[in-house]
């Protein structure tokens, strides 16, 4: 493989690693975040959900610097960005704070969500299911480093200060936004077309497109981003709370697989409608198992969980490199995302309801149960569409 390939790649997968790092490491903590600053259902529910509203409002700002700015630039903005939020919690006194340093690292992380999909079709314009399966691949190993170190290691480490467990995850993505400011240049293919000068930004939110993506890319992170914000206050409140670290890791580690087969296979399932109707099926198996499930069956059914969203995952992001032309690759990404996140960030809110509100902490999950059925249906739409075949 050429050097600029592989520079390209390993770009890719960094990047795509960034973009879980700080907000994974919140899951585990949560129950000492709830204990300390005594939060509600809700609450949790709002901390999860903040990340996934920059996700879906900060996505088309994130086209338009991508615009301006060129995806270069962008990148390192991103990067910077997410890695000085996740250091603000660690100096957060109160929850407000904590809030506010959220929103900070969230936007970081939107902003980088639609670029990589223009860096893959900028940089490895001929192999696009490859190079999404790369960087989505660094994404899903970027949720398994916080989870499954966090606990025995960071926490540790700092003094079992989980403010300072937080912080810690800012110094590899600045370490990344240092490697990027020297090596991203370098990565673009010598007989690359230059971009257009002024990229249009603003999406164009009457193409039946852009709804079909989000509703899609929806129903996926909605389950995954809900299991994690739910499973360690459900298992705590249950008294399971040792199995939160095995549930955590066998629901990120579950997502490698995946990920691997992917990198061998995505090029074969491009536009495929099975797949998701697979996804679904294994979805809702999963959350029936971790509600209704013993010692045994919760962590396999969170891996299992983590196997199908991340399947999805990943075909989904390669759905606007190939569907859309190259200049319009980011902003269909950035409503994507957009459409995508909101749906996620109020299912959140509506699973900690839920639990408020009955007083029955499995009834969390009912909204992500929901989101599998809905999953079926938008797959089924972008097959009427022929958009999968």
């Amino acid at each position: 493989m050429p050097r600029q390939a592989v520079l390209a790649m390993t770009l890719l997968w960094l990047s795509g690693a960034c973009l879980r790092l700080t907000i994974l490491a919140v899951p585990p903590v949560i129950p000492m975040i709830r204990d300390e600053l005594h939060l509600l259902g809700t609450e949790i529910g709002i901390l999860n959900g903040i990340p996934l509203a920059l996700f879906a409002l900060a996505a088309v700002p994130g086209s338009l610097l991508i615009g301006r700015l060129g995806t270069r630039r962008t990148l390192i903005v991103g990067l910077l960005a997410t890695a000085v939020g996740s250091a603000l919690r660690a100096i957060s006194p109160n929850l407000a704070a904590l809030y506010g340093a959220t929103v900070v690292m969230g936007f970081g992380v939107a902003v980088m969500q639609p670029l990589l999909a223009a860096l893959v079709r900028e940089w490895v314009p001929t192999r696009i299911g490859f190079g999404t399966a790369v960087y989505t691949n660094g994404l899903l190993v970027g949720e398994i480093f916080p989870v499954f170190l966090t606990l025995p290691l960071v926490l540790p480490w700092v003094g079992g200060d989980w403010r300072l467990a937080l912080g810690f995850w800012s110094l590899p993505v600045l370490a990344v936004a240092a490697l990027a400011m020297g090596t991203a240049r370098a990565a673009v293919p010598r007989n690359a077309v230059p971009p257009p000068a002024r990229r249009p930004w603003w999406p164009d939110w009457g193409d039946s497109l852009v709804w079909q993506l989000g509703l899609l890319l929806g129903t996926i992170n909605a389950m995954y981003f809900g299991a994690n914000a739910f499973l360690p206050p459900f298992l705590a409140s249950t008294g399971r709370g040792g199995l939160v670290g095995p549930a955590l890791t066998a629901l990120n580690v579950g997502q490698l697989p995946a990920s691997f087969l992917l990198l061998g296979f995505a090029s074969r399932l491009e536009r495929r409608m099975w797949p998701y109707l697979a996804a679904a099926g294994l979805a809702l198996a999963s959350l029936a198992g971790i509600v209704w499930g013993g010692e045994f069956w919760i962590p396999v059914s969170t891996g299992v969980l983590g196997f199908s969203a991340a399947a999805g995952l990943i075909l989904a992001l390669t759905l606007p490199p190939l569907l859309s032309d190259p200049e319009h690759v980011a902003r269909t990404s950035a409503a994507m995302f957009t459409a995508s996140y909101s749906g996620a960030m109020v299912t959140a809110v509506v699973s900690g309801a839920a639990w408020d509100l009955t007083g029955v902490p499995a009834m969390a999950f009912l909204p992500l149960g929901l989101c599998a059925l809905v999953l079926v249906g938008a797959a089924l739409a972008m097959r009427a569409s022929r958009r999968l075949v």
